[in-house]
This record gives structure tokens, sequence and C-alpha cells, in this order.
């Protein structure tokens, strides 16, 4: 497969990525390759809220393939088949994303809402979404049958998050309340460090809370 784009996103690493896509506000960009920057493209594209996004896991460590893996959602506890979750770790690390598309910007650049893609992730194909095909609300979803509540509630005792744009604060804070942590880290004298657009942000979690405790520019 070729690589027709990028993404442009405040997540530098994994760690702090949203789950699923649609679970956040902040704004992305779909850089195209320069093969690949031609207008006519992407025309009529504007008539659509929704695009999908198909994408590589690219980093994603590689390992054997496994028929089971251990969701998040169940707490890593429980194992179920890898074609019945979202995880990264597949045969082939294809991931796909449906994200809101706010506008169109000269490039063309594509200007989204609500992606869950590290910083830089090669993106293979975009397709419209299209309500009358792609959206079953009756449907079961099995052990995900619906949106994750906030895990957490976020502290800011000192105003650290000042320094950042309004955006970026919102981002950040709706990334934090996710519980960035892996399932098995409880220990709340633990202190997390997230790269977050231009951003080193170093947290704590304990008692429901994640507390800022230093925003630094990197």
């Amino acid at each position: 497969m070729i690589q027709i784009a990028h993404i442009e996103t405040p997540f530098k690493t994994k760690f702090g990525v949203p789950r699923q896509a649609g679970l956040t506000e902040y704004e992305a960009r779909v850089v195209f390759e320069p093969e690949f920057r031609v207008a006519e493209a992407v025309r009529g594209i504007e008539e659509f809220d929704y695009l999908w996004l198909i994408w590589q896991f690219h980093l994603a460590e590689r390992k054997e393939w496994s028929p089971t893996v251990r969701p998040p959602r169940l707490g890593g506890n429980k194992r179920v088949g890898v074609f019945a979750t979202r995880s990264p770790f597949r045969p082939n690390p294809i991931g796909l994303s449906c994200v809101r598309l706010l506008r169109v910007e000269p490039g063309p650049v594509l200007v989204v809402q609500g992606a869950d893609l590290v910083d830089g992730t090669p993106i293979y194909d975009i397709k419209p979404y299209l309500s009358y095909a792609d959206s079953h609300p009756e449907a079961r979803s099995g052990f995900a049958q619906s949106a994750p509540p906030a895990a957490l509630s976020v502290a800011d005792p000192e105003g650290l998050t000042d320094a950042l744009p309004a955006d970026l604060c919102n981002a950040l804070c709706q990334s934090l309340s996710q519980d960035p942590r892996p399932h098995y880290q409880e220990d709340p004298d633990r202190i997390y460090a997230m790269l977050f657009d231009r951003w080193e942000v170093r947290f704590r979690v304990a008692d429901g809370t994640a507390t800022i405790i230093s925003v630094k520019k990197c």
C-alpha cells in the first residue's frame, strides 16, 4: 500500500492517546504527501461531516501473532479474540477511525476533530462516512456497549495549564480524564510524564483525580 498522508496531532507518543476516536475535541490536521497534494482529489469532501481514516499502527511493537488479546476495557485480565477487539497488536497493524471534518484548508489539508492517532501516523486511505450505511445505533457492541465515562477528574491547583492555548488545555484535560495509565498501575505516588504538543506534562493519580504537577515546554 502507498501512504497518502500523515496526521498532525498533539500526541507525540502512544501514552495519552485517546483509546477510541471521537472522545476528544482537539483539532488535528491530515496533511497529504507531495504526490497526493492535489485539490481535485478532495473536491466535494466538505459536503460530508465525518470521514473514515485508514491508517497504520506504526509504533505498535511487533510480536508474534496471537489469536487472543487483553483489552484495557476489560481491565486487562480477560482474553478475547483479537478480531473481536481494536487492539493494535494484529496480524496486519491497520487502524480505522471515524473523525469529524471541520474544514478544508489550502494544500489541501483536512482539519478534523476526534482523532485517536499519534502525531505522524501514516494514513493509507480516506473515505466519507455515510450515515445511512455506516450508522447502526441499535447494534450490539459486545464488551464496549457504550462510551466509557470519564475515569478521572483533573486538578490543576497551581494553574500550570494556563500557559497552554485554550484548545490544547481542553484537549489535555479530556485526555487525562480518560486515565491514560496502563490498567495495572495504581501507585498513587508514581509520577507520569506525557508529551503533549510542545509540552511535557507530569501528573499523579490518587483517589480518582489526576493532579497536574508540572507543565514544561519542550
